[in-house]
Formats: C-alpha cells, sequence, structure tokens
C-alpha cells in the first residue's frame, strides 16, 4: 500500500494479473523501502531483454513504488516533481517536440528519443515541455 496516498497500484491490473516472477525477484535483489528508481527499472528491463512496461506492471503487482522518474515528473520528495520549466528552449528542441505530439501529449518514450537525437539530458526535455504547456504522458513503465 502507497502509505501517501492509500492508493494500491495493483488495482489497475484487474483481479487475474500476476507477477512475473523472474522480473520480481530482480526487483527484490536490486531494492529497499519498497520503492524501485525508474533507472532501475529500465536496467531490469535491458538486462532481462523484457519491455519496460512489464517491468512497471510487476512493480505494482507486488505493490511496490516508481521513484525517482529520469524526466523528472514523480518520484522525488518532499514535491514529487523536480522538473522546472526550461527559461528558454531552443528552435530545434520546440520542433522536435511539436513534431512528436499526439493529441497533444509527448510518450516518455518520444522525449527519450528526443533527448539521445539531440544530445540533451531528458530533463532539458521534460523542462522544455513545462514551458510549452506539454503533458508527457504515457510513461514507459506504466507509472501515467
Amino acid at each position: 500500500m502507497d502509505l501517501q496516498n492509500g492508493k494500491r497500484f495493483v488495482e489497475k491490473h484487474g483481479p487475474d494479473a500476476k507477477p512475473d516472477s523472474v522480473i520480481k525477484n530482480e526487483i527484490l535483489k536490486r531494492t529497499h523501502k519498497n520503492e524501485v528508481p525508474c533507472a532501475v527499472a529500465f536496467e531490469i528491463a535491458k538486462e532481462l531483454r523484457v519491455s519496460a512496461d512489464a517491468v512497471g506492471m510487476t512493480v505494482d503487482l507486488i505493490n511496490y513504488r516508481l521513484v525517482k522518474c529520469q524526466l523528472g515528473l514523480f518520484g522525488y520528495q518532499p514535491k514529487k516533481k523536480i522538473v522546472k520549466p526550461q527559461h528558454t528552449v531552443t528552435e530545434d528542441l520546440k520542433d522536435a517536440i511539436s513534431e512528436a505530439l499526439v493529441q497533444g501529449r509527448l510518450s516518455c518514450k518520444s522525449a527519450w528519443d528526443i533527448a539521445s537525437r539531440l544530445e540533451v539530458h531528458k530533463m532539458k526535455v521534460s523542462g522544455a515541455c513545462e514551458a510549452m504547456g506539454v503533458k508527457i504522458k504515457p510513461c514507459q513503465l506504466g507509472a501515467f
């Protein structure tokens, strides 16, 4: 149970969903305090050759929390979100974000791809989105 808001993450997957035992064991080996940092979740996905959303679902099903989003959108204390709007957004970055929008939103995956392609930090992309009023959704791990 998430102690801060009483939310049980397992509930969003339905009553028949079961955690993957291999992913679960890897999560249990690498984490403490029922929290899985975003970067650790992606390491697990890469090493086990599974999708990020499979790791995210397993995190939910064992009722752990994803923390320390690499885009700065959730999982930081005390304010949860640490991303700040960029004061200036380059035209290249603004264009890349605008071109990747789907229904007015930028997917987490697209944000990562833009950061990689433009050789900028992921938080620079999320900060640009904040400045542009663009929501980043969906999360590759299924957190949002």
